[in-house]
């Protein structure tokens, strides 16, 4: 059986993704192992290589060879990071919300489920890539930010981090807005769309128009083989786990707010080796702590 190993290559990866990811691809005893710990993973923490191969009704070689198959270099480094993913949360397949959840399970789903997938985006985002974003939006002259939806929660906050930015930085989530400004750029200025999906065809349109007018565009998309990656001269994949439960929290709208964090951050701490715009945005906070205290 041949088995795509480029997820377990990465030992900062958490490990229950991991062996929900390979679950398929892996022999018939070793799945058997895998449904054990994921179905309670924490009981694995105290047990023995001879206590989960008797709760998997398998060999122990067995469960030393599924340890190898999900990229692990034995049992206790299997455990240890076992535990590491525990801290960060229990993965999404065991996230899924029900009507019948308690306001402590519904507390507890959420957060983990969050924090799995942060963790998940954080791996998972292009450091090249970033790199060139950043790049970007350093030698802008002007930032637009697009987005609709929860995207476009994502878009406002971007234009919320202008004195970071250190430009002028303007925000549309109506769509005729959008075409108007998208038309109204020119080069020098970066056109930042933000969308999950990355197949809204007005936002292609949007990128199209910018790209026409002399603009960079740079794209936060969610979805890796998005169409709209075609219209952009940067992407940053904000790649989130899937979850198909209906009442699933918009961790997606929350990584792409991380990133829209990371990148305004890393542009700032290059703008400040220009004095003056130091200078600028120290007497921007004394007058808005000012404003707030007197």
């Amino acid at each position: 059986m041949t088995q795509d190993h480029s997820l377990v290559r990465e030992p900062q990866q958490n490990l229950l993704e991991v062996i929900r990811t390979l679950r398929p691809e892996l022999r018939k005893s070793d799945r058997k192992v895998a449904d054990v710990v994921l179905d309670d993973p924490r009981l694995m923490l105290n047990d023995t290589v001879a206590e989960l191969a008797a709760r998997a009704e398998v060999s122990q070689p067995t469960v030393l060879r599924f340890c190898s198959a999900i990229g692990c270099s034995g049992y206790p480094d299997f455990k240890l990071r076992l535990a590491q993913s525990l801290a960060l949360g229990m993965p999404a397949t065991h996230s899924a919300l029900e009507i019948s959840d308690t306001p402590e399970q519904i507390i507890e789903k959420i957060f983990d489920y969050t924090l799995t997938s942060l963790d998940w985006a954080r791996y998972h985002l292009d450091k090249t890539a970033l790199s060139q974003a950043i790049d970007l939006l350093t030698a802008a002259t002007r930032i637009d930010f697009f987005g609709f939806g929860a995207s476009g929660i994502v878009a406002r906050d971007g234009q919320q981090k202008f004195p970071l930015f250190g430009v002028p930085c303007a925000v549309e989530v109506d769509l005729h807005q959008q075409i108007m400004q998208a038309s109204m750029m020119r080069q020098g200025e970066v056109c930042v769309i933000i969308s999950n999906t990355g197949s809204t065809r007005s936002l292609m349109d949007v990128a199209r128009t910018a790209k026409e007018r002399g603009a960079a565009v740079l794209g936060l998309i969610g979805a890796v083989d998005a169409p709209l990656k075609g219209y952009c001269d940067v992407v940053l994949v904000v790649e989130t786990l899937e979850n198909t439960s209906i009442y699933t929290p918009m961790t997606s709208r929350i990584a792409a707010l991380v990133v829209i964090d990371i990148l305004s951050t890393a542009v700032a701490l290059r703008r400040d080796s220009n004095e003056e715009h130091q200078k600028a945005f120290i007497a921007m906070k004394q007058r808005l702590n000012e404003a707030r205290f007197g």
